[in-house]
């Protein structure tokens, strides 16, 4: 288990309790009511930390290394019933983007995301979660087959951005973005959309117009990252703590300003510390999303979507 800076006090009091439990084991010292006591601390340190985050802390929280990404949720969700489907039909098949149909008890589901590394060889395989032209164009691709044959959509997003390489650029990383934003509004199935780590930049807009877009407690959504908005108003990467707080980004944020519908709640410690937890909680969260939109009519669905995103924004003096 990896800890963060600010999770060293619950890193000391973890090591302690593991210390006297083992003194428990290996001897006869009765250290029950010891190891009560450290737990009790324990518990009250976790609720003292996780409630009064910072948003920079919650931006270090989505990338904690051990947090679940796409295809856990996906592969927990919907078992063995997931068909990953390959390729754009015009260049190559998009490892940082995944997606395919699975099943949620007897509804299948088109599922579609970024999927991250876990070390550096599959964090290289994946691209870092950032994904090139053709996974947008693989993405739109599997959404038209869903629309085609009635499948309602899943999008997963947890992405620092889309690549920004020189070849992605030539393969037009702008307008397939674009592309999907536009054919999204329109898309003629439920659309529900999770944000379940990061979510940058137009890479995350690339699958994030939905009916319902949910996000998780200990994440983040915005136009920039803390780091790069730092390094573009100082000069310097000093102030992304600042710069995280000035942005906006949170889950309470984004429900303020009702740029989100709904926030998931994680567990105690966030999502990595009881993925079981979260993975039913995401489950729940889709399935009580889908029965919202399930019996709309494609042209009801379309305009409740069009109305939804035309309100963004508008302020009343």
């Amino acid at each position: 288990m990896e800890y963060l800076e600010f999770e060293q006090p619950i890193k000391e009091l973890e090591d302690q309790y593991a210390k006297a439990c083992n003194i428990g084991a290996e001897s006869e010292v009765d250290v029950t009511a010891t190891c009560k006591q450290i737990e009790k601390k324990l518990v009250e340190k976790k609720k003292e930390i996780y409630k009064n985050l910072t948003p920079w802390q919650r931006v270090q929280l989505s990338r904690h290394p051990n947090r679940p990404y796409t295809l856990d949720y996906i592969n927990a969700i919907c078992g063995d019933t997931f068909l990953e489907l390959h390729g754009d039909r015009n260049v190559k098949d998009d490892k940082a983007m995944i997606g395919g149909l699975g099943k949620i008890d007897d509804q299948s589901f088109m599922f579609v995301g970024q999927q991250k590394g876990y070390n550096t060889k599959t964090r290289q395989y994946r691209n870092f979660g950032m994904a090139n032209p053709e996974g947008y164009r693989k993405a739109l691709r599997l959404m038209k087959s869903a629309e085609k044959f009635g499948v309602p959509v899943v999008c997963f997003v947890d992405t620092p951005g889309a690549y920004p390489g020189l070849e992605a650029e030539e393969r037009g990383q702008g307008e397939a973005i674009a592309r999907n934003i536009l054919e999204m509004t329109r898309l003629k199935v439920p659309i529900i959309v999770v944000i379940i780590g990061e979510g940058a930049s137009g890479g995350a807009l690339g699958i994030g117009v939905g009916d319902k877009v949910l996000m998780l407690e200990n994440t983040w959504y915005s136009v920039i990252s803390p780091e790069s908005c730092s390094s573009i108003l100082w000069r310097s990467w000093e102030y992304k703590e600042i710069a995280a707080e000035a942005l906006k980004l949170t889950a309470i944020d984004m429900k303020k300003q009702k740029l989100i519908d709904e926030i998931v709640k994680e567990p105690l410690g966030g999502a990595h510390s009881n993925r079981e937890e979260i993975f039913n909680t995401v489950k729940t969260s889709i399935t009580q999303a889908y029965s919202e939109f399930k019996n709309l009519s494609p042209e009801e669905l379309v305009e409740k979507r069009m109305d939804k995103y035309l309100d963004m924004g508008v302020f009343k003096g």
